[in-house]
């Protein structure tokens, strides 16, 4: 019988080792107005497992990564940052093809009406090979990110691939973000085919009630039910599917049958993006910490209300302290 505890290896020397995008956030610095009437920007190292990564090493955890940077002034910044924030980079392979970095410019109009442009062509993240995947790494892991995103071209799929094949040999969790980003991908069944492929080995799935539909596009098209989607991962390796709904909130299923609602946290709304990379980062924390998954998820809906309200993502990320004191703030104003 399939038991639905989650262990996470004690003696590893990582807790998690993220895969996938790092890019440049430039983010506009006068708000509520379109992009094109823009004239300044700050530069943040962006790209959504790089944000989970920020956010896990902010909230105290030992952190890697696995990706690939430009050979060039922006890559330096994107390991200086990370190296700042104490993220080990032994596993990040500076691109020689001339690749540059992901860029993401991105446009508030309003608190509710947001959008990026992003440049995606030939870009160092998606250069990932898989002769950068060494197994040692994986090994020392508790737990691996996969990012939606590094599936979406070759050779990056297939160094995902590899990893998950070591992770799987020296039964390190994997947690499958499903980061779903329409400009990366050339064909949409593409995109069903490599999400399944992944969510059927993964123990931990997280995603957006769309992203979800895409991983079961070809299977059960008409599918909108949360509990049915759950139960087909569960069918398979998950022990836990986070569906999140956006201002609805989320809702966790664990294997043994159970659902843990969340409601949003208030926020003062600057922006809405950035909020999903500090739900993940953390709600992992947390449910490595021990804490049950209805209190993991609850962290991880505040964490998501204070990004939403910043105007940074990687920049934003709260430490444990932080967080906890603006749950304790927000039902103290709710009582």
């Amino acid at each position: 019988m399939k038991t639905c505890e989650l262990v996470f290896p004690e003696k590893k020397a990582i807790d998690i080792i993220p895969i996938g995008r790092i890019g440049i956030d430039l983010n506009a610095n006068k708000i509520h107005r379109p992009l094109e009437e823009s004239e300044t920007f700050t530069k943040y190292v962006g790209g959504s497992p790089a944000n989970i990564a920020i956010g896990m090493a902010r909230l105290g955890r030992k952190v890697g990564f696995i990706g690939r940077v430009s050979d060039d002034q922006l890559g330096r910044f994107a390991l200086n940052y990370f190296k700042a924030e104490g993220i080990d980079t032994s596993g990040i392979t500076i691109d020689n093809s001339g690749a540059p970095m992901g860029l993401a410019f991105t446009e508030i109009k309003s608190p509710t009406e947001s959008s990026i442009l992003m440049y995606r062509d030939n870009v160092a993240d998606l250069k990932l090979h898989p002769k950068d995947i060494k197994e040692s790494y994986i090994k020392k892991a508790k737990c691996i990110l996969v990012s939606g995103t590094a599936l979406s071209q070759s050779p990056s799929r297939e160094a995902v691939m590899k990893a998950i094949e070591y992770a799987l040999k020296h039964k390190v969790i994997i947690i499958f973000d499903i980061d779903y980003r329409p400009y990366s991908w050339k064909h949409i069944d593409n995109t069903s085919v490599y999400y399944s492929m992944v969510a059927k080995v993964s123990d931990i799935i997280i995603g957006s009630r769309e992203e979800f539909d895409l991983c079961e596009r070809i299977v059960d098209p008409d599918n909108k039910d949360d509990k049915v989607t759950a139960n087909r991962w569960f069918d398979y390796k998950a022990k836990i599917v986070v569906v999140k709904h956006g201002k609805e909130g989320s809702v966790g299923y664990t294997c043994d049958g159970l659902e843990h609602m969340v409601k949003p946290f208030p926020a003062k709304l600057l922006k809405s993006f950035g909020g999903g990379d500090a739900y993940a980062s953390s709600f992992i924390h947390f449910l490595m910490k021990g804490m049950s998954v209805s209190e993991s998820l609850e962290c991880g809906s505040a964490a998501a209300a204070m990004l939403v309200s910043s105007h940074s993502c990687s920049d934003a990320m709260p430490s444990e302290e932080m967080l906890l004191s603006f749950i304790k703030t927000v039902k103290e104003d709710e009582s």
